[in-house]
């Protein structure tokens, strides 16, 4: 069986994504408090840390909108690619891509002012 897995989105193309008009995705960042403390992310995000799943994952549906793109991210692009894959295996209809690299590719490529860690 053929597991659904999330599109690849790169730190540029989300920045370009991100600056238009309509259309904006809605962003998720599963990385652990102490990382957003570090780096966090350059615009809104639903910060669900993978360590307090039991207390997020049963209202899911009620925290990220059916009706918009969906880009996860972490701080390397490997939680994140398993937090979509289990996102999609929800079947509720999620459009998911992962930020490929995650922040870490984010800061090379996009913004400096991000710090690396």
């Amino acid at each position: 069986m053929n597991k659904a897995i999330p599109r690849k989105i790169s730190p540029k193309e989300l920045h370009q994504w991100m600056n238009e008009e309509s259309n904006k995705p809605f962003l998720i960042d599963v990385r652990e408090d102490q990382e957003l403390m570090i780096a966090s992310f350059p615009s809104q995000v639903l910060h669900l840390p993978l360590s307090r799943f039991s207390f997020w994952s049963e209202n899911l549906s009620k925290l990220v909108p059916l009706d918009q793109s969906v880009v996860v991210l972490c701080h390397a692009g490997i939680r994140s690619l398993n937090f979509g894959i289990w996102l999609l295996e929800q079947n509720l209809g999620y459009q998911v891509w992962n930020l490929d690299g995650g922040i870490d590719a984010w800061s090379l490529d996009v913004d400096s002012d991000v710090p690396r860690y």
